[in-house]
C-alpha cells in the first residue's frame, strides 16, 4: 500500500493488519495515532520505537499467535501465511522435525513460553543452534531476547503490510 493509503485509511480498517504484524494492540495503536507519516521509513521508526516498549504481558500476548518453530501454521489468515513463509527455511526433515521438537519441548520446560526466532532468510541448522545457544541464557536475557525477536518479526510483517496493493488481515 502506498503512503497516502496508509496514512488515509480509516483506524478500524488498518488496525487488523497492524495486529496481524504483531498481535500487540498498544503497538498498533502507537503507530495508528501517529499518523499521518512523511514515508515508510517515518512509519519503521515509529513501530520499532513502540516495539522497543513492549510489555512481559505484551509479549506472551504476541506468542500467542506464534506456532513452535518448526511447526506450520495452519488457516488462511495473514499471521498463518507470513509464519509459513517465515519458516520456509525449516527444512521439514523427519530428523529436524524431531530436533526441533525435542529442543522446543526443552525451551518451553525451562522458559515457560514457545521459542521465537525471526527465522526470515535461516535455514533449519541456524534455527537449531540459536535454540540450543538460548537454552543457556538466564531468564532475563531470554525474555530481552525473545522481545527483540518479535520486534524483528513485527517490523518484517509491517514491511509486507506495506507493499502489498490492498488492506488484508
Amino acid at each position: 500500500m502506498d503512503l497516502d493509503h496508509f496514512n488515509s485509511t480509516p483506524t478500524g480498517s488498518l488496525r487488523p493488519a497492524l495486529l496481524a504484524c504483531c498481535d500487540v494492540p498498544r503497538w498498533a495503536d502507537a503507530i495508528l495515532d501517529r499518523r499521518p507519516y512523511a514515508d515508510a521509513v517515518a512509519i519503521a521508526r515509529a513501530a520499532d520505537e513502540a516495539a522497543r516498549a513492549f510489555t512481559a504481558d505484551e509479549v506472551e500476548r504476541a506468542l500467542a499467535a506464534h506456532p513452535r518453530i518448526g511447526e506450520r501454521a495452519r488457516g488462511e489468515s495473514s499471521e498463518a501465511a507470513w509464519s509459513r513463509q517465515e519458516q520456509s527455511g525449516v527444512a521439514a526433515t523427519p530428523d529436524t522435525q524431531r530436533a526441533l521438537a525435542e529442543g522446543n519441548r526443552a525451551y518451553e520446560e525451562r522458559f515457560g513460553r514457545v521459542f521465537l526466532i525471526c527465522a526470515t532468510g535461516l535455514g533449519a541448522s541456524e534455527v537449531f543452534a540459536s535454540l540450543r545457544e538460548r537454552l543457556g541464557n538466564d531468564a532475563a536475557t531470554e525474555a530481552a531476547v525473545v522481545a527483540a525477536e518479535l520486534r524483528k518479526i513485527a517490523l518484517l510483517r509491517l514491511e509486507r503490510v506495506l507493499a502489498t496493493d490492498e488492506v488484508t488481515a
